[in-house]
């Protein structure tokens, strides 16, 4: 059985053994599978027989004989068997590079966003199929078959293994952060199940956008995702009860918040700002960063808080922008300030039923003294929302709003 220093060990190493691989045979799909059998054969021995001098240089060795004998075994390919037989075995390549070459080819624009998100776990965050099944919900054989057709559009559209150069690495770079923050969000609040969040999602979503930062620290939007989901992250501890049910942000004890990350978070914040640009990761940090500044709920600074919001809505229109610009607005101006925003929304497909627009719109209608209303949108939202711990909270919010309507 793995520790956890093993395994941890593992998913750092993970993309690095695989990026030597495919910078030296090209074959991203062989590759993948090659250093998957190698990780397990290590999780297997070195537990018992100690983590070797090298552990990179062992995985790398035995992933490579992987290769040679699924190569060699395949008849057909009896060329491209001589020639891979016949190379020395791979030196040793910087592993953060090839790491980074590795999160832009696994976000190929050739694949949908599920697509890249699963197979940007499974090559790079070194997560098993079943792992990330479990992760997004859906059945083993469905995710196996999702990570397969992944690879087979990444060999059919040729990509080849390196950061692209350019515009394309510009426009490449916002698909990965947009894939790790999709990854962070879902492991922050699970779009379903049971559980409110799953950390270790979260926690993976904050390591591979460390890496990104690392080779791109001047990178303004880069410094942007990894201080929001630091900031995001440091209140999670606070956010459920022990039996798992939500704490509005407002009602948290911030005492319980990680003072570590949000410094850290922070200060990227500071550093990126003084840049020349200002990009919508940043902006949210810089809103959340504003929150974690606040000792108490009410010393937010909301003004602050609805100006970011409008400067962000202005570079990045978005529904979901002018939702929380909505509830800045009603702390500043009133719930029914926040109200009339929210009613440019009822028009957008895109927000349909969408359990968000119900929920605020409940709490704002809460606050403006319609408790009938309120109760009405409370429970319309919990109906439209998957997450278990989501249900209980709009539900419990309606049924406190029972006991103040009139006879």
């Amino acid at each position: 059985m793995t520790t956890p220093a093993i395994e941890d060990l593992l998913r750092e190493l993970t993309p690095q053994v695989l990026g030597v691989l495919v910078r030296r045979h090209g074959q991203f799909e062989g590759c993948e599978d090659a250093v998957q059998e190698a990780i397990l054969a290590a999780a297997v021995q070195w537990p018992a027989e100690g983590v070797p001098g090298n552990p990179r240089g062992w995985l790398v060795a035995v992933a490579s004989r992987r290769l040679i004998d699924q190569v060699r075994s395949d008849r057909a390919r009896r060329e491209r068997e001589s020639a891979t037989a016949a190379e020395p075995a791979p030196g040793d390549v910087p592993g953060s590079d090839d790491t980074l070459a590795l999160l832009f080819l696994c976000c190929h624009p050739a694949l949908t966003a599920a697509s890249q998100t699963a197979l940007t776990l499974r090559a790079v965050g070194g997560l098993t199929t079943a792992e990330i099944a479990r992760a997004f919900l859906v059945p083993e054989a469905t995710m196996a078959a999702r990570i397969s057709r992944a690879k087979q559009r990444i060999r059919a559209a040729g990509s080849s293994f390196a950061v692209p150069a350019g515009a394309e690495r510009a426009d490449r770079l916002r698909v990965v952060l947009h894939v790790l923050y999709l990854i962070f969000n879902e492991g922050y609040t699970a779009s379903a199940g049971s559980d409110l969040h799953r950390a270790d999602l979260a926690r993976e979503a904050i390591r591979l956008a460390r890496l990104v930062h690392a080779e791109l620290p001047a990178d303004g939007e880069v410094s942007g995702l990894l201080a929001l989901m630091l900031l995001t992250h440091a209140r999670h501890e606070a956010r459920a009860t022990p039996a798992g049910d939500l704490i509005p942000l407002e009602e948290q004890d911030r005492g319980r918040w990680d003072r570590a990350l949000i410094g850290e978070g922070t200060g990227l914040v500071c550093a990126a700002l003084a840049g020349p640009a200002l990009g919508p990761y940043l902006l949210q940090a810089a809103i959340a960063a504003t929150h974690a500044d606040a000792a108490t709920a009410a010393q937010t600074n909301w003004r602050q808080v609805h100006a970011l919001y409008l400067i962000l809505e202005r570079i990045a229109p978005n529904p979901m922008v002018t939702l929380n610009r909505a509830i800045a607005l009603a702390e500043t101006e009133g719930p029914l300030a926040g109200l009339a925003l929210l009613s440019a929304l009822d028009g957008d497909e895109r927000m349909a039923g969408h359990h968000r627009l119900l929920s605020v719109r409940a709490h704002l209608l809460e606050k403006a003294g319609d408790p009938a209303g309120a109760r009405d949108h409370y429970r319309r939202a919990a109906r439209a929302t998957a997450s278990i711990a989501e249900q209980r909270y709009l539900q419990s919010r309606a049924s406190r709003l029972r006991t103040r309507l009139p006879p």
